[in-house]
C-alpha cells in the first residue's frame, strides 16, 4: 500500500516467463566457442609435448625452452644430462626440453661454431 503510482503498476505487470532451453542456448554455445578455441587445443600440445618428451633417449638432439642446443648424454625419471660443448654438461629438468632436433644438427653447430674461434 504505497503511495506511489509505480506500485501500483508493478502489481499490475504481467509475470515474467522462466526461460527454458531457449535460455541455455546462448551460454552453451559460448562455451562452446572458448573450448573449441583455447583448451582442445591446448590439451593437444600438451600430449604431444608429454609423447616427445617419453620419446628422448640418450644420443638424442635437443633445444630447450631457454634455446639451449645440446646432446642428450644421460637422463633419469625428471632431469636430463646434456652436453652443450665438448666436455661441458648441464643437468635440466626433462620438461624444459623444447624440441628434438634431427641427427647431426648439433654436430653441424659445433663445427660452425670451431670456424669462428679459429677466425
Amino acid at each position: 500500500m504505497g503511495f506511489f503510482i509505480s506500485d501500483a503498476l508493478a502489481e499490475a505487470a504481467p509475470q515474467a516467463q522462466q526461460p527454458g532451453w531457449a535460455g541455455l542456448v546462448l551460454p552453451l554455445a559460448i562455451f562452446a566457442f572458448f573450448y573449441f578455441l583455447f583448451i582442445w587445443p591446448q590439451q593437444r600440445r600438451t600430449k604431444e609435448h608429454k609423447k616427445l618428451i617419453a620419446s628422448i633417449g640418450k644420443g638424442a638432439e635437443i633445444v630447450t625452452n631457454g634455446g639451449l642446443l645440446g646432446r642428450v648424454v644421460d637422463l633419469d625419471e625428471n632431469f636430463v644430462l646434456v652436453e652443450v660443448a665438448d666436455g661441458v654438461h648441464i643437468q635440466i629438468q626433462r620438461n624444459a626440453i623444447a624440441s628434438v632436433l634431427p641427427k647431426g644438427t648439433f654436430k653441424a653447430v659445433k663445427k660452425k661454431i670451431a670456424k669462428v674461434d679459429k677466425s
